[in-house]
């Protein structure tokens, strides 16, 4: 896990996307360039949370191992040690899957 490599801020989290292993869909080869981002994902970091204005820290309810669904265009592509990995707000994750 990149939790050692990797520290996200504030109310951030860090997910390893789920790969998308069909690579056939009715007899045809579907390309890298066509498939859709994943929207599933593994939480491997997060972070503190935020303060308020008041300097209250809000923490994050997420936690490390948490599978998660998450917006199509949210967040940030990051490669850490060859591994590909995406930064989002806690307000970007749409639900946990339990």
């Amino acid at each position: 896990m990149a939790s050692a490599n990797i520290k996200p801020m504030a109310d951030r989290v860090v997910i390893e996307p789920l790969e998308e292993t069909e690579e056939m869909r009715g007899g045809l080869y579907i390309p890298d360039t066509a498939k859709e981002k994943p929207q599933q994902g593994t939480v491997i970091a997060v972070g503190p949370g935020r303060r308020t204005d008041q300097g209250e820290l809000i923490e994050v309810e997420l936690k490390e191992g948490d599978k998660i669904l998450y917006g199509k265009y949210s967040g940030t592509e990051v490669t850490v040690d060859g591994n590909e990995y995406l930064i989002v707000r806690e307000t970007d994750v749409l639900a946990v899957l339990g």
